[in-house]
């Protein structure tokens, strides 16, 4: 193996290019056109662009993949994950051309692939799956028989899918139909599939998965267990090992499960087996023929490096451990910071300001250090084209308190600035006192995330003033004389945080020194106090609030994100202000945009649930939009009738974009003689 190109991106592009460095095998980097001066293509021995903006004019385009390897020189390819990194028809293509392919043979991909072709082997080999159903007829009417056979509640899956792409919850028998057509479009937009499975839904499991390694001499080991049981939408945002709720003889039952199927199915290389489980029973979900996202948490607590293992694997060697030489040390923790908001919305944009603590240079974070796997610097541009997470943190410590401790601390270390990310509600996760305890399943941020964005909210109230004075006025910088004389008038200065306004009277005193009174937009109690602004040498700013015989000190941040509007974050908490100052009274307290249903991030308009006319209930959805590979039902938060649609299916839409103009409930609102697609038509 002389060559190896990397056919992915972002972080998980350059993690493979660090270890492909350290053992002295140069790299080769594909790029989009947003991507091509990104720090992969930077890192990377050289670089081939495949031109094009969305992926499927670049990462999923075989032929232009195999054309830059030829180009390139290169002799393997590693393919990360996501993309086509399951897709068993590149595997082949990448052997067929007579290169190298780091991965597991296109056979056990294709069989595994299946979540039906995997559920029947794991049953030919003992692995316990859940009551389900996965044939050839794809009817409506036959899912509906099978499912009364099977029971409610349950799951609807996609067969190729992944990710928690093509997945749905089914609670009542009236639900199938509207589910099943949902989860075959996302099914089909993500993985060029619509077959379905549905199978009996576990309503309190824990999800826990099993990482295996195989050779080609027929050596298969298991890696111990990843807990990755905090999810939104069916996708992970918090894992750890050991699992809480593992013990060693459940540990060795599921590793054991875990290897049967592997070996069952002729598999190579790096593989994770994915498993619900309740109480001391597992069942079989499927099994990712790739590196997984969270693989960081097992290089932690084993001090492997399993991107050296599949190259190794590849080039033939047989692997460097036995199951009993496995160790499993202290606990690990990893989150992954996404580029969305408190209602799990992706959200695109331009990165403005990106600090972190340090962290580990290389893939073995040592116990009590902190790992941070991005792609993230000052001006990277965030695209719809691609996934919405931008980086991992990883912590491995001694013990699981210490770890969360860490993580915790690290998080709040972390900058990211000029769009929404999900950085304090991870944070707020690790904290909260049914994670602490190990308690967390499933069901965790459905049950307790509503909770968690008031704490976020109730916290960036209360940081709103001072970061506010931080973003609209320039502090002295560090040992600079006062300047000007303290003969400021008062003035009114309105701040608009989350759609309401706080009014508030500041006098500038010079030197940094403002005079404040108003109302605390936190505890609604009058507010008298001076602020001093000083520049601190890392490009934060102190502020200080003295008032009746209390001061409070917040170090804060901000970039301004519009005319008027700044991004800013104090300490751990971060929050978007504007300063309202400038407009009439009326819309400086306006609620929002009542009538209007606007989109919340980018999007593309794959359906309209409603059209002119129709009256709706509280959370009836309007339209749905599709955004980083998922789709987003938008709903009206009380009835109303809707009275003019704005836009047509395979629309391209912005945040902020209105979509739908609504009026009261009960209205009789004259529709317009077609749908905007219609129209078109």
């Amino acid at each position: 193996m002389k060559k190896i190109l990397v056919a992915n991106r972002g972080e998980i592009a350059r993690r493979v290019i660090r270890t492909a460095h350290r053992m002295g095998i140069p790299t080769v980097a594909v790029h989009s056109d947003p991507d091509a001066n990104s720090l992969h293509v930077r890192e990377a021995s050289q670089a081939v662009a495949l031109g094009g903006a969305s992926s499927s004019d670049n990462y999923l385009r075989i032929d232009k993949l195999l054309a830059a390897a030829r180009a390139s020189g290169a002799d393997a390819v590693h393919p990360g994950y996501g993309f086509l990194s399951e897709n068993a028809d590149f595997a082949q293509a990448v052997l067929d051309a007579g290169l190298v392919w780091i991965g597991p043979p296109p056979a056990a991909t294709r069989l595994l692939g299946s979540k039906a072709g995997a559920k029947q082997l794991a049953q030919q080999h003992g692995v316990p799956c859940l009551p389900g159903y996965a044939g050839e007829d794809q009817s409506d009417g036959c899912f509906l028989a099978e499912a009364e056979r099977i029971g409610f509640p349950l799951m609807v899956k996609a067969v190729a899918g992944g990710g928690g792409r093509g997945m749905r919850l089914v609670a009542q028998p009236q639900q199938l139909a509207a589910a099943l057509a949902s989860a075959r479009s996302e099914a089909l937009g993500g993985f060029g599939c619509g077959d379905l499975l549905i199978e009996r839904a576990l309503l309190q499991p824990r999800h826990v998965e099993v990482q295996v390694f195989a050779d080609a001499q027929g050596h298969c080991i298991h890696l111990g267990e990843r807990d990755c049981s905090v999810q939104r939408r069916h996708q992970k945002l918090v894992e750890e090992s050991p699992s809480p709720a593992v013990d060693p003889q459940l540990r060795a039952r599921m590793g054991a499960a875990a290897v049967a199927l592997a070996q069952g199915a002729g598999y190579v290389g790096a593989g994770t087996v994915e498993f619900l489980l309740e109480g001391g029973d597992f069942y079989l979900m499927e099994m990712n023929t790739r590196l997984q996202v969270e693989h960081p948490v097992t290089e932690a607590l084993t001090g492997l490096d399993l991107v050296e293992w599949q190259i190794r694997v590849a080039r033939g060697e047989s692997l460097p451990l036995a199951q009993d030489a496995v160790r499993l040390q202290g606990h690990a923790i990893e989150v992954r910071l996404c580029a969305e908001d408190a209602q799990f919305h992706p959200h695109t944009g331009q990165v403005l300001h990106f600090s972190a603590p340090p962290a580990v240079a290389f893939e073995r974070a040592a116990p009590g250090g902190l790992r941070f796997d991005h792609a993230l610097e000052p001006g990277s541009t965030v695209s719809p084209h691609y996934d919405s997470m931008l980086g991992k943190l990883i912590v491995h410590a001694a013990t699981r308190d210490e770890a969360i401790t860490a993580l915790v601390r690290a998080l709040g270390e972390t900058s990211v600035l000029g769009l929404p990310t999900n950085r304090a509600f991870l944070a707020a996760c690790l904290e909260h006192p049914v994670f602490r305890a190990g308690q967390a399943l499933v069901p965790f941020l459905a049950e307790h995330a509503p909770e968690i964005r008031e704490a976020l909210a109730a916290a960036e109230r209360q940081a709103l003033v001072p970061s506010a004075l931080q973003a609209l006025f320039t502090p002295r910088p560090v040992g600079a004389a006062p300047s000007g004389p303290a003969c400021r008038l008062e003035r009114p200065l309105r701040l608009r945080h989350q759609e309401k306004v706080y009014p508030l009277a500041v006098r500038e005193q010079g030197a940094g020194t403002l005079q404040l009174r108003g109302t605390h937009p936190a505890s609604g109690e009058p507010l008298a106090a001076t602020a001093r602004l000083t520049a601190l040498p890392c490009g934060r700013v102190m502020v200080t609030l003295q008032g009746e015989g209390a001061q409070e000190d917040w170090r804060a941040r901000s970039v301004r994100v519009g005319a008027r509007r700044w991004h800013w974050q104090a300490g751990a908490v971060e929050g978007w202000v504007e300063d309202a100052s400038l407009e009439p009274s009326v819309r400086a307290g306006a609620e929002g945009a009542g009538g209007e249903l606007r989109a919340p991030f980018n999007g593309r308009v794959v359906a309209l649930a409603a059209g002119p006319g129709e009256q709706l209930a509280a959370g009836d959805t309007v339209v749905v939009i599709e955004s980083m590979k998922l789709e987003h039902s938008l709903g009206v938060p009380t009835a109303a009738t809707v009275a003019e649609l704005l836009v047509a299916v395979g629309q391209q839409v912005a945040p902020g974009q209105v979509l739908a103009r609504l009026a009261p409930a009960g209205t009789a609102e004259p529709a317009p003689a077609t749908r905007p697609e219609e129209a078109a038509a």
